[in-house]
C-alpha cells in the first residue's frame, strides 16, 4: 500500500479545539493542492495559493491556508489593528495598487461537503461582510476518457465536464477511493488529484497528502464586519462579487469611510469568475 506523501506544513488547526461545539467531524486525511489562478485577463496576472482539504468519514472542509493565517491574527483585537496597519502601510508604499507584501486572504470561501447531509455549505467573503450560502454537492456531470498519467506515484485517470461556464479537466486516483477533490469539485470514483479549465485560469494540483488522527473539522467563523454571516444564495454572491472587485476602493470607502485613492486615474482590471453562470 502506497504511503502517503506528507509536506512541511503547520496548520495551527488546534487553535479552534476550544471551539468544540463547532467541531462537524474528525478528519483522517488532509490534502494539500497548489491553487493558481489568472487574476487579471488583461495583463495576465497570476496569483497562487495553498489549499486545504480536511477529509472526514461524514464531510470534508476546503480553503484557503493563507486566509486561516489571516484569520487567526483577526480574531483578536490586538491582531486586527496590526493587520489594517500592515494593510494601509503596504497600499501607500505601493502608490495605490493592490498590495501583496502583507498578511492577506487568498480564496476566501470555505467549502463544507454534506453539510448538511446531501448538501454543500459555502461562506465567502466581500470586503468587510461575510456571506454563507447552499450549494448542489457534486453538481458535475463528469465524462470518462482513455487517458492516464502518474501523478504522487498514483495512476490517475482522466474525466472532463462542463460546469458553470467552464470546460475542465480532472486527473482522480482510483487506488484512492474517495469521491472528493479541492474547492467544489468531487463525484468521482477516486480522490481528484488535479483539476484545470481549458484556458488554465484556474488550476489545482495537490502537492502533499497527509493521514491524520483526532483533527476536528471545524466551522470558520467571521471575524469581520457584524461578526455574522449574511445569508444569500450563489448566484446574488458572484454579481455581487464582481461588482466588489471593480470598484474595490468604492466597497471600502462604502464600509469604513477611508479613500485609499491616490488622484491617479485606477488602473482597469479584467476579471474572470471561475463560475461563469451569474450573468
Amino acid at each position: 500500500m502506497k504511503k502517503f506523501l506528507i509536506i512541511g506544513i503547520s496548520i495551527f488547526i488546534f487553535l479552534f479545539l476550544s471551539q468544540a461545539q463547532n467541531n462537524f467531524d474528525i478528519a483522517y486525511l488532509k490534502c494539500q493542492y497548489n491553487h493558481t489562478w489568472q487574476f487579471d485577463t488583461l495583463e495576465n496576472i497570476v496569483r497562487d495559493d495553498l489549499l486545504i482539504l480536511q477529509i472526514g468519514k461524514n464531510m470534508s472542509k476546503s480553503y484557503s491556508y493563507y486566509t486561516f493565517q489571516y484569520d487567526s491574527l483577526n480574531s483578536s483585537p490586538k491582531g486586527r489593528a496590526e493587520a489594517q496597519r500592515l494593510f494601509i502601510k503596504a497600499f501607500r508604499e505601493n502608490s495605490g495598487s493592490i498590495p501583496r507584501n502583507f498578511p492577506h486572504k487568498r480564496m476566501k470561501s470555505h467549502i463544507y461537503k454534506n453539510y448538511p447531509q446531501g448538501i454543500m455549505t459555502v461562506t465567502d467573503g466581500l470586503s468587510l461582510q461575510d456571506y454563507i450560502y447552499e450549494d448542489q454537492l457534486n453538481a458535475q456531470n463528469w465524462q470518462f476518457a482513455d487517458s492516464t498519467k502518474t501523478i504522487l506515484d498514483y495512476s490517475c485517470q482522466m474525466a472532463t465536464c462542463d460546469f458553470r461556464g467552464r470546460q475542465w479537466t480532472a486527473w482522480f486516483a482510483p487506488d484512492i477511493p474517495i469521491s472528493d477533490g479541492p474547492w467544489k469539485f468531487g463525484g468521482l470514483p477516486g480522490l481528484i488529484m488535479e483539476v484545470y479549465d481549458c484556458g488554465r485560469q484556474y488550476h489545482f494540483t495537490i502537492v502533499g497528502m497527509q493521514k491524520v488522527e483526532n483533527e476536528p473539522i471545524v466551522f470558520s467563523e467571521t471575524y469581520v464586519g457584524s461578526k455574522r454571516f449574511e445569508k444569500t444564495n450563489r448566484v446574488d454572491f458572484l454579481k455581487a462579487q464582481k461588482k466588489y472587485l471593480m470598484d474595490m476602493n468604492g466597497y471600502i470607502r462604502m464600509e469604513t469611510g477611508i479613500d485609499l485613492s491616490t488622484g491617479k486615474p485606477e488602473k482597469i482590471m479584467r476579471y474572470d469568475l471561475i463560475e461563469r453562470d451569474y450573468e
